[in-house]
């Protein structure tokens, strides 16, 4: 007999035009304070706001974060790294987007 798999996926719906806290943005993502302050130092994340308590985060803040946190612990990747890897996964993502297209000739 045959055994069959049942795989479970989880997710979350977020509007990207709801704002979240820094507070908020930890609580949901699973992130600390300081990670997401040493990350918006090294110019992973670009919140509105002057002061950490004053910042606020898009939704698609929120996927952003939460792949940082995968990255930092469990890959080891250290805040630099995290930016440089979050800016070429998006450059990725705009290249699956928008394929360049080959010029035959």
């Amino acid at each position: 007999m045959k055994e069959s798999v049942t795989t479970y996926l989880e997710g979350q719906i977020v509007n990207e035009e709801i704002e979240f806290t820094l507070v908020e943005l930890c609580r949901v993502s699973g992130a600390s304070q300081d990670e997401v302050t040493l990350w918006v130092a090294e110019g992973a994340f670009e919140p509105q706001g002057a002061r950490p308590e004053e910042w606020r985060f898009s939704g698609a803040a929120l996927r952003r974060v939460r792949t940082a946190h995968r990255l930092a612990h469990d890959l080891e990747i250290n805040p630099p790294g995290i930016a440089l890897v979050l800016d070429l996964l998006d450059e990725i993502d705009s290249l699956r987007v928008h394929p360049r297209r080959t010029r035959s000739g």
